[in-house]
């Protein structure tokens, strides 16, 4: 009980707020790195996703290979990453670890939302004279979208919680409260660090929830 006060009063203090090393800085260094991963991440996945579920081949095995990746933990992936040339390159080896952690959730869910649309539907758009491109963009993608968006939203979840290794490898962010606290054997510090990132996550959670009631109801679909 005595360390969650203390940790309370750390995040009371207004001096731990400001300043290079203050939660508004590590802040936005947390939100620019979990922003600039998530946004890679779609680019990654969600074409190849998206072509494979309209193809209806080759996705279970992209699918599962991904899906493997996730047995690999993300610091591993960093500490490997730092061992190459690419270790000298700034945040690229920490972006690029969490660009992989994050392509699973967004990989899976738009594949299996593309093949769950009804067959039905899809017969009867290419029977009216679609194009594939047309069936993809028109039919497959907006029936799909509730799916996409989940997996977009657990990837964005996910990046907040883990982006805490940018620390380790030298990198800003929230991670570093937390490092700083261990470096100066303060416990209160570490608590409140892992607080801060907890909160986080639960806004960016929040965030996407609020945006999916807000959006128009075509939208929401089975994620709902």
């Amino acid at each position: 009980m005595n360390t969650l006060v203390a940790a309370w009063d750390w995040l009371t203090t207004s001096a731990n707020w400001s300043g290079e090393n203050g939660v508004g800085n590590r802040l936005g260094e947390h939100l620019f790195l979990t922003v600039v991963c998530l946004l890679l991440s779609c680019l990654t996945a969600l074409p190849v996703a998206l072509v494979l579920g309209h193809l209806g081949k080759g996705g279970a095995l992209a699918v599962n290979i991904s899906n493997a990746g996730r047995a690999v933990p993300t610091f591993a992936v960093l500490v490997l990453l730092l061992l190459t040339p690419l270790g000298t390159h700034g945040e690229w080896p920490t972006v690029v670890a969490l660009v992989l952690f994050a392509v699973p959730p967004l990989l899976t869910n738009a594949y299996v939302g593309m093949r769950g649309v009804d067959r039905d539907t899809v017969r009867a758009a290419r029977a009216m004279g679609m194009t594939g491109g047309q069936l993809l963009w028109r039919v497959e993608l907006p029936l799909a979208l509730p799916l996409i968006l989940t997996g977009v939203r657990v990837a964005a979840v996910q990046l907040v919680a883990t982006a805490t290794i940018a620390a380790l490898a030298g990198g800003g962010g929230l991670g570093r409260i937390i490092t700083a606290g261990f470096n100066l054997a303060s416990t209160p510090q570490v608590v409140a660090g892992a607080v801060l990132v907890a909160v986080f996550a639960l806004l960016v959670e929040a965030a996407f929830e609020a945006a999916r009631r807000l959006a128009p109801p075509w939208t929401r679909g089975a994620a709902s």
